[in-house]
């Protein structure tokens, strides 16, 4: 472990205590603000508490809340720590701190409270202890990049194309915290031994099934004696999920496909309506607007178009979308030029497509509209899709659904993708949209099939937000 990373970590918490008692005295003090007093009709509560009082119980209380904080993983200590992630986990642990603290002023009456100063010190918690980590977390980064302070000189093993992948990552990206030191396709010690004295190693990753144990078990003592992370990429089998039982007297491991049975389905569909229906109303203003917009740049097609596309199990689905294509270059048969617009595009993908694998993408697709280009780079165009997952066709996370001459193409592997509902987003859009390869797409999906939760669901909402304000590179 990088001493960089310690000493952030560790000042992590005076960061959040300091944080937590200046929230929650700003809480205070604009609640007894007289502006306030008349504007919600409040009396004041000098004559229960004062300031000072106030603080002093804030101090004791606290400890409880950085001790919440540890229990929801605020404190683990990595190299780099993902700012949604973080403010997800903060506004969750601070939720459950004031929780309890209702709890005890609904049983000791006679303590003070004030419901005014409770809801507003934890928007101020979440608020002023995200800020503080979000700036942390950039001087951190900064000195990644620009120092080379806590970077891990990494290791890796194996030729392959999950080794290549994983090195072409690490080169593009330099606020990961990783530099690779070498690359070699052996796991024997005098090799390993030989690049730890020229080079030094902080992390190894392995990523080759065909080197012998007794290599691999030697190389994991060699990285434990000197404090070396061990990493490995897992088989398929490795990373599956299973029960273990009893059938006939003999035992048996049952591997599980996903979560996303029993009560997972019940739990991500009763958060999919909810979801739904609350983003349908937040967006209903843009909806109106661009419909408009729409309307009076090609007003002779639809504003609001049915996809055909398929779902869950391989049946189809009608994937409701604004129309951001002329109304003439349209894949519509209530199209007039349905046969010239199918040609068309045909050619387009022919000539222009930027994606490989069974999927398409046209880059400067010559069929959009003034309006159509500036919505679909945003995914506007995509908002009618709640309607799509109030109505049970769609979930708001998930793979993204294909067409028919698209999943034609699928590979027998691929089929996994069709075996949960589509989603409006999903992993591989918030980890590279649409500049990722259709194969790359298809292992982040089916991580997400084997691995979900509902709070993946929850992170990966809150990233599609900041992914979305960038908007897409290839439109």
């Amino acid at each position: 472990m990088k001493k960089s990373e310690l000493f952030f970590s560790a000042v992590q918490v005076p960061a959040d205590i300091l944080a937590i008692i200046f929230a929650t005295g700003l809480a205070f003090w604009i609640r007894e603000l007289p502006f306030t007093l008349k504007l919600l009709n409040l009396k004041s509560l000098s004559g229960l508490v004062s300031f000072d009082q106030f603080i002093k119980l804030v101090i004791i209380a606290t400890p409880f809340f950085i001790l919440i904080f540890a229990i929801q993983g605020l404190y683990d200590i990595r190299a780099t720590r993902k700012f949604w992630e973080e403010t997800l986990k903060v506004f969750l642990a601070t939720t459950i701190a004031l929780m309890f603290v209702v709890v005890a002023f609904f049983l000791k009456r006679e303590w003070f409270s004030s419901r005014f100063i409770i809801l507003l010190a934890w928007f101020l918690v979440v608020f002023s202890v995200s800020i503080l980590r979000f700036l942390l977390q950039y001087i951190q980064k900064r000195l990644l990049k620009n120092k080379g302070v806590g970077i891990h000189r990494t290791l890796l093993i194996g030729r392959n194309g999950k080794i290549n992948i994983l090195k072409k990552v690490i080169k593009n990206n330099p606020k990961l915290g990783y530099k690779v030191v070498d690359i070699v396709d052996t796991a024997r010690l005098n090799v390993i031994k030989s690049i730890y004295r020229k080079r030094g190693i902080d992390e190894i990753i392995l990523s080759d099934v065909t080197i012998p144990e007794s290599d691999v078990e030697k190389l994991i003592d060699f990285c434990a004696i000197n404090n070396i992370v061990y990493r490995f990429i897992p088989t398929s089998f490795q990373t599956a999920k299973f029960e273990m039982g009893v059938f006939a007297g003999e035992p048996i491991i049952e591997i599980k496909h996903t979560p996303l049975d029993g009560w997972g389905k019940i739990i991500k569909r009763t958060f999919d309506i909810i979801g739904s229906a609350f983003f349908i109303i937040l967006t209903a203003p843009i909806l109106l607007v661009t419909a408009l917009l729409i309307k009076l740049e090609d007003g002779d097609g639809p504003i609001v178009y049915k996809n055909k596309r398929i779902g869950a199990d391989g049946k189809q689905i009608f994937v409701y979308k604004l129309r951001y294509f002329k109304w003439k270059h349209c894949i519509d048969k209530k199209n007039p030029d349905f046969e010239k617009a199918l040609k068309f595009e045909k050619k387009l993908i022919r000539e222009c497509s930027v994606r490989k694998g069974p999927l398409y993408k046209i880059k400067n697709d010559p069929r959009k509209t003034r309006i159509g280009t500036f919505i679909e780079k945003y995914s506007i165009d995509e908002l009618p899709q709640f309607f799509n997952v109030l109505k049970g066709d769609m979930s708001l996370v998930g793979p993204r659904p294909h067409q028919k001459r698209e999943v034609e193409k699928y590979r027998e592997y691929h089929r996994r993708l069709l075996t949960i509902k589509p989603g409006v987003t999903g992993l591989a859009q918030v980890s590279g949209r649409s500049d990722l390869d259709f194969e790359d797409e298809y292992k982040l999906d089916l991580y997400y099939i084997e691995n979900w939760r509902l709070s993946l669901d929850i992170q990966i909402i809150l990233k599609t937000v900041g992914v979305l304000l960038k908007g897409r590179k290839n439109n």
